[in-house]
């Protein structure tokens, strides 16, 4: 079935290149206005479609926001691993600065997560035992460098919490971060700074040398 006419479907681009412009438009709409929110007439102007075109790729926004909130969390399942364990001083600061990154980079995909907090995490009811496995795995290894005398004994998942708000702070908050800093809406962000200050402020805090 031909999609409906339209300028995308005149233009005849590939379905990925579609998929892909809805998909970005779609992580904006709900990391502003959650899934109640969020209209299908406001993800299909925001991704230059008519709203038939739209509904021709997809079923409805319900599985769209299923599907993008599921991608965020494989992929800080994914990049947010403790990939050496031998070494706390490294797998800590390369944990933060992997965190930064993402919440400097992707701000939208990161605050799509938030936003569903926020409404009251209906949806996240299937990720939950998997995210406290995965911090759980993570919370094992804190305890192994902690039994080794590696590091000074603590919470290690009250520690996990505090990398998580300090640096999904540089998501939630960008607008914040960029007035305090003194720079223009869209004025890029030095992080280098803002990362050795947090692998300092953590390591120390954990009685880690760097």
């Amino acid at each position: 079935m031909p999609a409906p006419d339209g300028p995308l479907s005149r233009a005849r681009p590939g379905r990925e290149r579609i998929m892909a412009a809805i998909r970005t438009a779609a992580v904006t709409e709900f990391s502003l206005h959650g899934l109640k929110g969020t209209s299908t007439q406001a993800i299909a102007a925001r991704a230059g479609l008519t709203k038939p075109q739209l509904h021709y790729y997809i079923a409805g926004k319900e599985e769209l926001y299923e599907e993008l909130l599921m991608q965020v969390l494989h992929a800080w399942k994914v990049v947010f691993s403790f990939e050496d364990a031998s070494d706390p001083a490294t797998v800590l600061g390369n944990y933060i600065r992997k965190k930064l990154d993402h919440a400097i980079d992707s701000p939208e995909m990161s605050r799509l997560f938030t936003r569903e907090i926020l409404d009251g995490g209906r949806n996240l009811d299937r990720y939950w035992p998997n995210a406290r496995a995965w911090t759980q795995n993570k919370i094992d290894v804190i305890n192994g460098w902690i039994a080794r005398g590696q590091m000074r004994p603590l919470d290690a998942r009250i520690l996990l919490m505090h990398i998580w708000a300090m640096t999904q702070s540089y998501a939630d908050y960008a607008i914040q971060t960029r007035v305090m800093l003194g720079l223009p809406p869209d004025a890029p962000i030095d992080r280098e700074p803002i990362a050795r200050e947090l692998v300092a402020f953590v390591l120390n805090g954990c009685g880690i040398k760097a």
